[in-house]
């Protein structure tokens, strides 16, 4: 999946140390000779020097929601909602490591993956046992650093509204990718269906299931809707991704989301 995206380096839209050019000045005293650019200062009466733009590297935060209800699929054949996640996860992880920036998972350590080699363990890191809360207002969060989060997002709108805003107090652009089965967007079943839930609700039976598809369907688009608006209203961007689709799709959309404009 990882070498199907272009990656690079993510340009700081300044001057300092790098290899893109940036932009031409007036040579200043102090400046070294080596710094002029003497073809540029040839079409002028005055020297310029050749700056180019500060690259460096960026830490990504990245986050799966471990809770009961991504461990569900709504047929044989189809991954469950929490291995898409992390397959996504980990090959974003991939693309940014060669790329030369620093990913660090959520929850886990404090520091940071870096370079090709830490994949590995970075993996094995994600394999291991760990809460299934929210990132709320996590304080060892690099300023400044890109947070992503994957989950299904479908929990009472005011709780993903409280997790966003815990993060208002500190410059942390996010990305929200909301991964759901087929079956939790067409809702396909017809007759009468016991519907459980996993995360300790209680059973709901529907004596015609095909009677409230129109319905449900509303309350997915508006639900889906007011997580877009949070998104946008904390500086962040909202994709969705569905189990039955190609996961290359989304991993493309997310890393066009996380490269500078």
């Amino acid at each position: 999946m990882a070498n199907t995206v272009m990656h690079g380096i993510h340009g700081r839209r300044r001057a300092g140390t790098g290899d893109s050019f940036w932009q031409f000045r007036p040579y200043l005293p102090g400046d070294a000779a080596g710094r002029v650019d003497w073809r540029q200062s040839a079409k002028a009466d005055r020297l310029f020097v050749r700056e180019t733009e500060w690259e460096a590297a960026q830490t990504v935060v990245l986050w799966r929601d471990l809770t009961p209800s991504m461990d569900w699929c709504s047929a044989r054949g189809l991954e469950t909602k929490r291995h898409r996640a992390e397959l996504l996860l980990l090959a974003l992880a991939s693309l940014l490591l060669r790329g030369g920036e620093r990913v660090r998972l959520l929850p886990g350590p404090a520091r940071a993956f870096m370079g090709r080699a830490a994949l590995p363990a970075l993996a094995q890191a994600l394999a291991r046992p760990a809460a299934p809360a929210w990132p709320e207002g996590d304080m060892t969060l690099a300023r400044h650093a890109r947070l992503v989060l994957f989950g299904d997002f479908l929990q009472p709108l005011p709780e993903v509204q409280a997790a966003l805003a815990s993060f208002a107090a500190r410059p942390v652009r996010g990305q929200m990718v909301q991964v759901l089965d087929p079956a939790e967007e067409s809702l396909p079943y017809n007759g009468r269906v016991a519907f459980e839930g996993l995360e300790g609700e209680a059973p709901v039976v529907i004596p015609r299931v095909e009677t409230v598809r129109g319905l449900y369907a509303e309350r997915l688009a508006a639900h889906r809707a007011a997580l877009a608006g949070y998104s946008r209203s904390a500086g962040w961007g909202f994709l969705t991704h569905r189990t039955d689709q190609p996961p290359q799709l989304a991993l493309l959309a997310l890393w066009q989301a996380l490269s500078p404009a």
